[in-house]
């Protein structure tokens, strides 16, 4: 492959081809930032494609966030302009390291943009974790948002659960564990999931972090779901409310800290003294508890009985230290929720302590620390699983930016026609799916909430498909039986 040199406004002989890799935000947003660049509004012309592993796009949203969510419609709808504008060309179901090599995307693009994110649980190395009825969080929300490559069921029998960890996902694991299933029939929930959490014996969820109220990580629209569920209590304990120096600070000069802290200590105030009573309050409780470190999750038989956390007490600065004392809760279950963990990708450089590709800046590094040309990543797979989504679009601009300012020295693709990609993918098999089928199973899908709600207690807007070969049959208009 030879190399580019830049080209006067109006003078350039081809588009600049880009492949993004990922179809959630940071993927999308990217390929909408360069569209959208001072240097294609002086000239320069691009031709982006846009890969995902999955039949459907959305990424994250699709497949990482609560189907209870009132924000997720608004994203989604962000999205659907970029991609429904024809601009950008989809192809999903298309999987990097199989259907697609590193070579094969670099004889067919100019760059590459890695968003792939972050879908693994980080670990939680204590003792008793291989224990059956110790799960990953991240596992948990794959199957209830109906992700293609995990199982359809899911072993709900605890009726005491364990969450581990004060992030926003530890808050959609416990509000969809202690939640009525009956509540959630008016999202986007798969059959299947419905039919699981219907049947669930649970009655209480407890949420466990290791510092307090002023240090969680979660959100204050978070925090104000968890109060949004019928006939479910929410159980605060006084002794968890330690406030150090660092607290005061952070309440005084974040308006977001002294909000959540203003609603869980009203909260705590205005709690029902039966709510923590079976026989007198809600048939679910969901419990907040803070300054616990666990420490070990007990069992019998290969199962889960309980978990042993060690009290602590925050140190000044905000962090916290154990104090020696131990407390053992009777559980049948526990969820990790520590954090995400990205997974490597084949042929680019991985940096497994951080569980990100080797980047500096977006641009990606080789083994001997310099830039690759032409490769580039954005999102979690870039800075880590920490922040917002809205975080990705800072992210995006600064990959993006490098990216333009780089191509005068990006290797020119040798296949630089669009229709070689969709050649390639033909010729090797591949059942990729495109914009205008997403668009099929899309309506699809609210056929199905549409069909249900005839016959149902309650109005659904959609239903979503969970096989992965359903998905394709109908983005690829093949018929389908129910």
């Amino acid at each position: 492959m030879s190399s580019s040199t830049s080209a006067a406004p109006g003078t350039q002989e081809r588009p600049l081809r880009i492949a993004v890799i990922g179809s959630g935000p940071a993927g999308v947003y990217a390929a909408d930032m360069i569209t959208k660049s001072s240097e294609v509004s002086d000239g320069l012309v691009v031709s982006i494609d846009l890969f995902d592993r999955y039949p459907a796009p959305y990424g994250l949203i699709r497949y990482g966030v609560a189907p209870d969510h009132p924000r997720i419609k608004g994203i989604v709808n962000a999205l659907y302009k970029v991609l429904d504008r024809g601009d950008i060309r989809f192809f999903g179901n298309v999987d990097y390291g199989t259907d697609l090599s590193l070579e094969d995307l670099q004889k067919h693009y100019d760059a590459v943009i890695f968003a792939t994110g972050a879908i693994n649980d980080a670990d939680l190395n204590i003792p008793g974790i291989e224990l059956d009825g110790s799960y990953g969080g991240a596992d948990f929300v794959s199957w209830y948002d109906g992700h293609p490559d995990v199982a359809r069921e899911w072993p709900l029998t605890a009726k005491e659960i364990a969450v581990i960890g004060n992030g926003n996902v530890a808050l959609d694991v416990a509000r969809v564990l202690s939640k009525h299933a009956d509540d959630l029939l008016v999202t986007e929930i798969p059959e299947n999931v419905y039919a699981g959490l219907k049947a669930s014996p649970v009655t209480d969820v407890h949420i466990f972090g290791r510092r307090g109220p002023a240090q969680v990580k979660f959100t204050p629209m978070e925090l104000r779901e968890l109060s949004h569920s019928k006939d479910v209590d929410i159980v605060l304990y006084e002794e968890d409310f330690d406030f150090d120096e660092a607290s005061d600070v952070a309440v005084k000069s974040n308006n977001q800290v002294k909000t959540m802290v203003n609603t869980l200590t009203n909260w705590l105030v205005e709690q029902d003294d039966d709510a923590a009573d079976p026989a007198t309050g809600a048939s679910r409780r969901l419990h907040l508890h803070f300054l616990h470190n666990p420490v070990e999750i007990t069992g019998e038989d290969g199962k889960v009985t309980g978990i042993k956390f060690e009290r602590t007490e925050l140190d000044g600065t905000g962090n916290a230290r154990g104090t020696g004392e131990f407390i053992d809760y009777p559980v049948q279950a526990v969820y990790r929720s520590v954090g995400y963990f990205g997974s490597a990708l084949p042929d680019v450089e991985f940096d497994h302590k951080r569980g990100v590709v080797t980047n500096d800046g977006g641009r990606v590094l080789g083994a001997d620390g310099t830039h690759v040309p032409g490769i580039y990543a954005t999102g979690w797979i870039k800075r880590g699983p920490v922040g917002l989504i809205g975080h990705t679009k800072g992210d995006a601009l600064e990959t993006i930016t490098h990216l333009l300012s780089d191509r005068a020295d990006l290797p020119l693709a040798d296949e630089a026609a669009p229709e070689s990609i969709v050649e390639l993918l033909d010729s090797r098999g591949v059942e990729f799916t495109s914009w205008e089928g997403w668009l099929e199973l899309d309506a699809h899908e609210k056929a199905l909430g549409a069909a249900a709600s005839e016959s149902g207690p309650v109005q659904r807007e959609r239903i979503k498909v969970v096989p992965r070969e359903e998905m394709v049959s109908v983005s690829r208009g093949a018929s389908v039986t129910s």
